[in-house]
């Protein structure tokens, strides 16, 4: 069939719109009409060439939408179930027995190669192979074909257009905090960067009854939104020494830190923000891929101090996912106040308008 994609045609260059051919899905596979994907950071830097994914491509990977087709083999879903589209896994490998997908074995070559497992695109145009599979979806379409294995079932309803950010970047967020900290009422957080995931992370701090919840954010008006999901108090980094500030707050030290940035500036003051036996998690994408920070060894063994990396929140798709709609629509974990929608083809003006933080998370809509 064909489709209206928003191709990547070039590093640090414009989205174009194109019309692509899809494939009919093989076994296992699933052909979903997108009705809204979120624009996340890390569509960017691949476009960007931080991983060297074949260009032209077809990026996206927080869809949402229909089931229109289901391949042979797929017992669980059906046409017309309404769904948000996540990551691939193999499901088969340690972690993902142990249900952490998001640390599969696989995980780089299901999700980054701009293919199937066997090397084959889904998408093509005039008969030469555009890269898709991204993520295992490639959502910036109209249409998309992923594994079911990426697909979560979800109840439908007037807003199904914007839960594809529940796909990646808010249940990094929100994970991040329920899940890979495991962030217990009454503790104290400090979040670096006020963007969709660390708002996400806000939220989720909120709702486990964190009892400081220190949002670190340049933008006044992010800072704002911060206090008004849940953070307590906030901080504008242009002050200057980012750990003092928060150390003027709580002379001890943060139990929890959580960087979303990906600066070694920024991680380097997260770091020094910790209390003893502090856990620091790391989730946003560094500048380039050899980015490293200087870390005192003594301190980190004196004071107990812990860092781990963070990938997709330690979420299992389908338990997370729906758990998160349902506080949503509790209004419990209010993210449809970070959003803004802009039409696919104007995905560029979408890039734009959150490069000049006057949109927190985009979601286009085909």
């Amino acid at each position: 069939m064909q489709i209206t994609a928003a191709v990547a045609i070039a590093p640090h260059s414009d989205f174009a719109i194109q019309t692509l051919d899809l494939d009919i899905p093989r076994a296992g596979e699933v052909l979903v009409r997108i009705l809204g994907v979120g624009l996340c950071h890390t569509d960017l830097v691949f476009r960007d060439q931080f991983v060297p994914l074949p260009l032209p491509a077809v990026l996206g990977h927080e869809g949402a939408g229909v089931v229109e087709a289901v391949g042979e083999g797929v017992t669980e879903l059906a046409p017309g179930d309404a769904v948000v589209l996540g990551f691939s896994s193999c499901g088969h490998c340690p972690r993902c027995d142990d249900h952490l997908p998001s640390y599969c074995r696989e995980f780089v070559p299901l999700n980054y190669a701009g293919a199937r497992p066997d090397g084959s695109s889904p998408l093509s145009r005039d008969g030469t192979p555009v890269s898709g599979a991204f993520f295992g979806q490639s959502s910036f379409a109209s249409h998309a074909i992923t594994h079911h294995r990426n697909v979560v079932k979800v109840e439908a309803g007037d807003d199904l257009a914007i839960l594809g950010p529940l796909g990646c970047g808010l249940q990094t967020g929100a994970g991040a905090i329920l899940r890979s900290m495991d962030c217990p009422p009454g503790s104290t957080v400090a979040i670096f960067g006020g963007g969709p995931v660390g708002l996400a992370g806000v939220m989720a701090a909120h709702l486990r009854r964190c009892a400081r919840i220190i949002l670190v954010e340049p933008l006044a008006a992010r800072r704002a939104l911060g206090l008004e999901l849940g953070a307590s108090e906030v901080i504008d980094p242009a002050a200057g020494d980012v750990a003092g500030a928060l150390r003027a707050l709580l002379p001890q030290g943060v139990d929890f830190a959580l960087e979303t940035s990906g600066r070694e500036a920024v991680v380097e003051a997260a770091l020094a923000s910790l209390t003893s036996r502090g856990l620091l998690g790391l989730v946003g994408v560094p500048p380039k891929p050899d980015s490293a920070v200087s870390i005192n060894l003594a301190g980190l063994i004196t004071f107990g101090h812990r860092i781990i990396g963070i990938v997709e929140g330690d979420s299992d798709l389908q338990g997370f996912i729906p758990e998160l709609v349902a506080l949503y629509r509790a209004g419990q974990f209010p993210f449809d106040r970070l959003v803004k929608t802009f039409p696919l083809n104007q995905i560029n003006a979408a890039i734009a308008a959150q490069h000049r933080g006057e949109c927190i998370k985009a979601v286009l809509i085909p």
